[in-house]
This record gives structure tokens, C-alpha cells and sequence, in this order.
């Protein structure tokens, strides 16, 4: 089980070179890594089970966590090109992407931002990030968040399964989301929906969340 993250969140002036690269260090080249010792004797034995926490943000992009997600977009499609080479040795890949999980992971993460500074970006950008962003995703993690437990018990079956499924998304509530994207291969119902539900909606938006 492939489980090491890091996070981070903030317009993308604000994040150093270094601190991104950081990121990709453990939450991609990790994974790639771990794959690395283990596949081979896995194929030797044809048999195995690598199984990878991803994320949702792993299938779309979310405001203000531009480089989080890419690592998570890396992360998926690593696994969905290594996925068919390694069934041939018998070896199963299993992706399980949790929505928002209610761990120190993010609080630590909104704490550090809030206290960040956004001198590097535009006046504009800082307060939807600090004024909109933040609050919103206060609420999306109180009213949709699941517990560590939780995403242990989705893990646990997705590990005992028969047959274990590719991907494994933990919580229903980010199942439109995901169908948006692929319902329009040119992207364009996903972004409208998101952008309007930032910048036009916002007070609904949270509304419902709550």
C-alpha cells in the first residue's frame, strides 16, 4: 500500500520551484520508487496487489491546487499505463481516491495557509483564494469529509476483493463531479459548472454544503 502525501494549496505565484518539486518527490517518484522494488518480484511470483491512495484530485482538477493535482494526475496515469503490463503477470493495481478525509494532513495545511503570504500574487487572486477558497473548503471538509477509518475500511475491501477493482472512489458525493468530465471530452460543461459554482454561486454553494 502506496500511502505517503504531502499537500499544497495556494495561488501558484506563492509556491516555490523547490517546495513543488518537493511535492512531486514524495507524492509521485514515492510511488514510482515503491513500484520499483516490488514489481519485479511480484512478476517473478505472477502474483500481487499494489494498491495506491490517489485522490479524487487525481480526476479533476480543484481551484487552487494546481500542483497537487498534477502529482495525483501523475500518480494516475503511471498506474493506468503500468495497470495492463502487470496483469499479464498477474499482478493487480488498485487506485482508491478519497474525497476531502478529516486528518491533522489538512488542517495543518489550511492552518499554514492562512498564515501564508500572498504578497508574490495580485490583490485579486489573494482574496478569492483567502476570502472564498479557504472558507468554502471549511465547509466542504465539515459536511463532506470523511474519517481516516473510513477510507481504511474502503481500502481494507478493495484489498480483499475477488477481483480488485482499478479505481475506487470512497465517497459518492464526488461521483457527479467525475461524470461531468467525461460527459464533455472538450471540457467545457466541467469548467463552466465549477466556475460558476466559485464565482456566481457561492452563497448557494455553501448553503448546501452546510
Amino acid at each position: 500500500v502506496s500511502n505517503a502525501g504531502v499537500g499544497m494549496a495556494g495561488p501558484l505565484e506563492c509556491q516555490s520551484l523547490a517546495a513543488m518539486q518537493s511535492l512531486m518527490d514524495t507524492n509521485f517518484f514515492g510511488l514510482v520508487r515503491l513500484v520499483k522494488e516490488v514489481l519485479p518480484d511480484m512478476k517473478r511470483r505472477r502474483g500481487g496487489h499494489i494498491v495506491v491512495i490517489s485522490s479524487i484530485m487525481g480526476l479533476h482538477g480543484i481551484v487552487f491546487n494546481d500542483i497537487y493535482s498534477a502529482s495525483k494526475f501523475a500518480v494516475e496515469g503511471f498506474c493506468e499505463s503500468l495497470v495492463v503490463q502487470a496483469l499479464r503477470f498477474n499482478v493487480a493495481i488498485s487506485l482508491v481516491e478519497p474525497g476531502p478525509v478529516m486528518t491533522e494532513f489538512e488542517t495543518k495545511l489550511y492552518e499554514e495557509a492562512e498564515r501564508a503570504d500572498y504578497s508574490r500574487t495580485d490583490p485579486e487572486t489573494a482574496e478569492i483564494f483567502t476570502k472564498l477558497y479557504l472558507r468554502n473548503s471549511k465547509d466542504v471538509f465539515t459536511s463532506l469529509g470523511q474519517t481516516p477509518e473510513d477510507i481504511a475500511e474502503h481500502t481494507l475491501r478493495v484489498i480483499e476483493a475477488a477481483r480488485p477493482p482499478f479505481r475506487h472512489q470512497t465517497n459518492v458525493a464526488y461521483t457527479p463531479m467525475a461524470a461531468l468530465k467525461h460527459a464533455d471530452p472538450s471540457g467545457a460543461l466541467m469548467t463552466d459548472a465549477f466556475y460558476k459554482l466559485v464565482f456566481k454561486y457561492d452563497t448557494v454553494l455553501r448553503f448546501g454544503l452546510r
